[in-house]
């Protein structure tokens, strides 16, 4: 029996996704007892590449000058008809010049810049590429002269940044001696460009890390999936059909297993799905992932099993395991599992089969996944920001679930989060191990929900014993047992980065979510990290339940302070939403909100709409805090008042339904005077080993 593990289109675009190299190292254990053969292949790069390639860009140029040769003619013949009216030529004359002014203003920016530059663009993306591979790092000198590649939209953000104004705009960042990154900015701008291409004027759904999102995030009804796959395919759709049919023939798989971690993966997973049957029915085609996991659970449309055979849910190992010995064995019990039974879906879950602990995992594997082909990506000028684009990672889990798993926002009552298994630190060594001598490559992204202070302190103390050198960075609980002295060994023993939950800045609030760090600790723990060489990134929140917009604006004050004190380095605000796996999806008159009357999903569910009370409209303040923590990681505003960065209208101008910025309630020296106290105050750091 052959399996042919697929990461559908998108992913990030650096790096594989984990999960096939994971259920490969997994599976390989037990290939001799099932007379099985394991592949993989990431149909994410592959689609990228063939899209972003000399051939792929010139489909896309043809099908765009096609289209507007097709609106010239129309607006042609539409003054032809004007021109012979002679009671209204006037008339018709003047609508004809508003249609065709309407018709260039509506024309976007990226698809206007593409055909002026069409045929330079064609011929250098291939070069572009190839430089963004680490293949050809000489095409540096000529990328940083400017004068090589197209420059479209995206490159207006250089003349608005931190240099601008100045003879070398870009010199505050890279100065006279940063050529190679200074080329890979310039190259990822010119990447952004085409995928702005591509969305713009091919595939509305397409972006360099999601395809067809919208049609998967939490869609009550398969209808809008269903309708998107069988309708009039795209030019993207039709390369990702091709490179279906082309995995099928090159592997010849019996079984196809699907992973679809994220809603912008679900659309490609169905359509790779929809062309592999095509090609061959008896395929069976198994889809799992963490989109799976989290919005799946109440599936109950059997017409999703026109495309897929299985669905299984939660970690992937003992429920594929036991689907394959199934398919030898139809006796064979089956794990967590749906199917569809006399045309209707059932979760089948013999209960004899357990979940695989993390020691008996096995370790992941690359093998097959062209590592020399993925591309690293420098679009945000910010040393921490870049990790998640750029560089080749190695993926490693440190432990299974969160050890705290107390959050109310979180999805606590899931799998991934609420079965906490910790690898021992020798067994994460002699991974770590193996997968240098596969990859040939040191940097580790540890992909826990969050790292356990005690487990990263006995990896430190074992890689150093070792005398293993790596990179490596991953996610963490702001939390007191992270001390100054375990900041130092973890950067002794290659840490260089970390990220985690500041959420919502506000104490009142982080006691309501069940946090269990304060901001003040928060800002001696990172503060910590800082000072051993460790960056840190903040992920933060608003819009929560009860949030006022007071509490917004002090929130925003309080991360000001921490980037201005050298706390943090890097953070995105994320809108919260409330999920149907969470205390507070499944509680919430717990805290102040009513979630919204909403018919039984056939499809997925995960996000549910709520009312809060506070009445406070979030979206007013949505894009002055992106804008805010966007000038933050590039050192500007650090000194400036938070209401700054919202729009406010004119006195006159305002409607009375719009309110006013608050000032801050904040200390202005809140976070310098809770790094001056003793670091061993704070919260207790929730570790159970």
């Amino acid at each position: 029996m052959r399996l042919l593990l697929v990461t559908p289109p998108m992913t990030q675009l650096n790096t594989p996704y984990p999960a096939t190299a994971y259920l490969t190292g997994f599976l390989r254990q037990h290939e001799a007892r099932l007379g099985l053969e394991v592949v993989q292949a990431d149909a994410a790069l592959e689609l990228f590449l063939r899209v972003f390639s000399r051939a792929g860009l010139q489909r896309v140029l043809d099908e765009l000058r096609a289209r507007a040769a097709a609106l010239d003619e129309e607006e042609g013949e539409g003054e032809g008809d004007d021109e012979g009216d002679d009671d209204d030529d006037d008339e018709g004359d003047d609508e004809g010049d508003d249609e065709g002014d309407d018709a260039a203003e509506a024309m976007p920016p990226s698809i206007a810049w593409f055909l002026a530059h069409g045929e330079r663009c064609v011929a250098t993306v291939d070069a572009a590429v190839r430089f963004l591979q680490g293949r050809d790092p000489e095409l540096a000198l000529r990328i940083v002269g400017r004068a090589l590649l197209p420059e479209g939209p995206r490159f207006a953000a250089i003349e608005q940044g931190p240099g601008a104004g100045d003879d070398d705009p870009l010199g505050w960042a890279f100065g006279g001696l940063g050529i190679a990154d200074r080329a890979k900015h310039l190259a990822s701008l010119y990447i952004d460009d085409l995928a702005d291409v591509i969305r713009d004027g091919i595939q509305p759904d397409f972006e360099l890390s999601r395809y067809g999102e919208r049609l998967a995030a939490s869609a009550p009804t398969f209808d809008p999936l269903r309708d998107a796959l069988e309708g009039e395919p795209t030019l993207v759709d039709e390369v990702l059909d091709e490179l279906a049919a082309e995995l099928y023939a090159r592997h010849r798989p019996d079984v196809v297993g699907l992973t679809a971690p994220f809603p912008g993966n679900i659309y490609g997973a169905f359509r790779i799905a929809r062309a592999i049957k095509g090609a061959a029915p008896a395929t069976r085609v198994v889809l799992g992932g963490g989109y799976v996991n989290t919005e799946l659970r109440e599936l109950a449309d059997p017409r999703v099993f026109d495309y897929v055979d299985f669905i299984t849910l939660d970690d992937g190992e003992a429920p594929l395991l036991a689907l394959l010995e199934h398919l030898r064995d139809p006796q064979a019990p089956l794990m967590r599992t749906f199917v569809r039974r006399g045309g209707t879906v059932t979760l089948v879950n013999d209960g004899s089969p357990r979940d695989v602990a993390l020691r008996d995992a096995g370790t992941p594997t690359y093998a097959g996944l062209p590592l020399d082909r993925y591309l690293s990506l420098f679009e945000m000028l910010n040393p921490m920001h870049r990790l998640w684009s750029d560089g080749r990672w190695n993926k490693l889990t440190i432990a299974h679930g969160c050890y705290w798993k107390q959050c109310t926002f979180c999805d606590v009552t899931l799998d991934y989060i609420a079965r906490y298994d910790r690898a021992p630190a020798d067994l994460l060594v002699d991974r770590i191990e193996a997968l240098i001598a596969e990859t040939g490559q040191t940097g580790f992204h540890f992909v826990d929900e969050a790292a356990p202070p005690a487990a990263l302190r006995a990896l430190a103390e074992r890689l150093l014993a070792r005398n293993v050198m790596i990179t490596w960075w991953g996610n963490v609980r702001f939390e007191k047992a992270f001390t100054p002295e375990l900041t130092r060994l973890l950067a002794r023993a290659g840490c260089v980065a970390v990220s985690g939950g500041l959420e919502v800045a506000s104490d009142r609030l982080l006691a309501l979510m069940k946090k269990g760090v304060t901001v003040e600790q928060v800002a001696r723990v990172t503060r910590a990290f800082s000072d051993a060489g460790v960056m840190v990134h903040a992920y933060l929140m608003y819009g929560f339940p009860t949030e006022t917009a007071q509490d917004t604006i002090d929130a925003l004050e309080r991360v000001r302070q921490l980037f201005a004190e050298g706390c943090v380095q890097s953070a995105f605000w994320h809108r919260f939403t409330a999920t149907a796996h969470s205390p507070i999806g499944r509680a919430p008159e717990l805290f102040g909100i009513r979630l919204r009357a909403a018919p039984p999903p056939a499809f997925a569910r995960n996000d549910v709409a709520f009312d809060d009370p506070t009445g406070c409209d979030h979206d007013l303040f949505a894009g002055g805090l992106r804008k805010a923590v966007y000038n933050f990681m590039h050192g500007v505003g650090l000194d400036a008042d938070p209401r700054s960065w919202f729009e406010r209208p004119a006195r006159r101008a305002r409607a009375p339904s719009v309110p006013r910025v608050p000032r801050v309630t904040v200390p202005a020296d809140l976070i310098r005077r809770a790094l001056a106290t003793d670091a061993a105050q704070g919260g207790p750091p929730g570790d159970p080993e």
